[in-house]
């Protein structure tokens, strides 16, 4: 018996990861996710989705990013778990977590005096859209709008892709008031490279693990 579990850790199949695979999906995944958000951070830039609400809040109260990031998300596990299972919700959970403690610890060890807000948009948001397209792959998320508005889809009927857009369009209205025009600019340009590396590199028919 003891063999056989110790086997469902190190042995993976075509169609599913080991135990050992998804620890090291789930660090790899935070650790680009929160290089990414050092790259926007310190241009004092925003994103879509919960991030870009723990950005505002970040930028308006003075509060530690990955503070605020754990603490949106937190409404969100219930969802997921109702949405998705029991593995998803933990495995997010985790990954949230690790990518909060990450997104402080970072910039301790690196730290980055001046990047032009257009590079550090590009490259962070190329840098998010990796780390979540790791955890994807992994059956995990970094939560967000995107699991409620799934929920409102098949509790409502309301198109999950529209719900969407609407919440992040919430996040860019209020952004007018703490961001100048440019760095709005900037900040939707990085969220357009996050989505575009999302679409392009995940669907489901070219990678099947979980």
């Amino acid at each position: 018996m003891a063999q056989t579990r110790f086997g469902e850790w190190i042995t993976s199949t075509p169609d599913r990861h080991s135990v050992i695979e998804d620890a090291q999906g789930l660090a790899a995944g935070a650790i680009m996710a929160s290089l990414g958000v050092l790259f926007l951070s310190s241009a004092g830039l925003l994103t879509g989705g919960t991030a870009g609400v723990a950005f505002l809040l970040h930028y308006a109260t003075g509060y530690a990013f990955g503070l605020v990031f754990f603490a949106v998300n937190l409404p969100f596990y219930w969802l997921a778990f109702r949405r998705f299972g029991l593995a998803f919700c933990v495995k997010t959970f985790i990954a949230i977590a690790a990518t909060s403690f990450l997104s402080e610890a970072v910039p301790r060890a690196i730290g980055i005096s001046h990047i032009d807000p257009l590079i550090a948009a590009i490259f962070g948001g190329l840098l998010i859209g990796t780390g979540l397209l790791i955890l994807f792959r992994h059956r995990a998320s970094l939560g967000g709008f995107g699991i409620l508005a799934l929920y409102l889809q098949e509790r409502f009927g309301w198109r999950a892709g529209l719900v969407q857009l609407v919440f992040d369009g919430c996040v860019l209205v209020f952004s007018f008031f703490l961001a100048s025009p440019f760095i709005i600019f900037c900040s939707v340009v990085g969220a357009v490279v996050l989505n575009l590396t999302l679409a392009i590199n995940h669907r489901k028919d070219r990678y099947i693990a979980m």
